[in-house]
């Protein structure tokens, strides 16, 4: 099987040849088989494992450009004293979309019941989930040693 190969990413592109939709899991990715909306099939090669966003293109080595749309998944909404919420939620390294009225988390039984505890308002939506990147330009956050 020889698939066109991607490398590299870049900041999107006005226009882009094709589009792949991946959830916030499947865009932390090195070495993959990916299926564009067409159904086009190319794999991503980087040199090391990285987070890819929906502003960014994947950039293939024939100089064919995909697009990045962050899938629909299970995410859960919360309202309430934001800036409270989002410090617990960082405090246990969750992943966290912020917003000017709420904050979005994936589903987790274990933040949730937190949450609840902690007066906040939790409602399951279905949504594109883009937490905030993490400090210093790193990406993903995988935690600390304490």
């Amino acid at each position: 099987m020889d698939l066109p190969v991607c490398r590299e990413i870049t900041n999107a592109c006005p226009t882009s040849d094709d589009t792949v939709v991946l959830d916030y899991e499947a865009r932390f990715l090195r070495r993959k088989i990916l299926t564009c909306e067409s159904g086009f099939r190319f794999m991503v090669d980087f040199a090391k494992t990285t987070s890819v966003y929906q502003d960014q293109t994947f950039v293939l080595e024939d100089e064919r450009k995909i697009g990045i749309i962050p899938a629909k998944e299970e995410l859960l909404q919360i309202t309430g004293e934001l800036a409270k919420f989002a410090w617990h939620i960082g405090n246990r390294h969750a992943p966290c979309q912020i917003e000017r009225h709420r904050l979005l988390i994936q589903k987790n039984h274990v933040i949730k019941g937190m949450l609840d505890g902690l007066g906040a308002s939790v409602t399951s939506v279905n949504e594109p989930f883009e937490p905030e990147r993490g400090a210093y330009g790193l990406g993903r956050a995988h935690g600390h040693a304490h």
